[in-house]
């Protein structure tokens, strides 16, 4: 049988091919990445509380099935959950009590700009909350620093946000 030359693999071709170097993502994408994946750890809460099907999910957090959806998909616009569906989620009367907890947490991230977000987009955010007491939070030069004001989550924990 005759060999082709396109047959043969040349060595110096096969030298020049590398694999692609990743690159680190940008701050915003890893911001947004974050928001979603604590939206993901909340969805997972009302399932683990034994709310399976999309109706018993949306009952559980007082929300619309498309809203329960969203949320369940961890599908959210840049902005992640308002301060309004936060309220909603919070008034609901069957909302089990790992899900508040990991509301709150994506609530004191997103007050302490873990999210993104100006300032001014913040404190609005944080005005609209029905939730009485946010922790304070000081701003430096490389990132915001929680200031504990003995504000306690329901596990008994501090509220301590983790610096990125």
């Amino acid at each position: 049988m005759e060999s082709h030359s396109s047959d043969v693999l040349c060595p110096s071709s096969a030298a020049r091919v590398q694999a692609p170097t990743r690159r680190p993502l940008p701050l915003t994408a890893r911001m947004k990445a974050r928001q979603s994946s604590k939206i993901r750890e909340l969805a997972e809460a009302v399932k683990s509380a034994g709310f399976l099907t999309l109706d018993e999910q949306a009952k559980a957090l007082g929300l619309s099935r498309s809203t329960a959806w969203t949320i369940r998909k961890a599908s959210h616009k840049a902005s992640g959950l308002s301060s309004s569906i936060i309220n909603r989620m919070l008034a609901a009367p069957e909302l089990p009590s790992h899900a508040r907890t990991k509301i709150l947490e994506y609530v004191e991230e997103k007050a302490a700009g873990l999210y993104g977000g100006s300032r001014s987009q913040r404190r609005k955010f944080a005005a609209r909350l029905s939730i009485e007491k946010l922790p304070v939070y000081r701003e430096t030069e490389s990132t915001l620093v929680p200031e504990h004001n003995g504000i306690t989550r329901a596990n008994g924990e501090r509220s301590w946000v983790a610096n990125p």
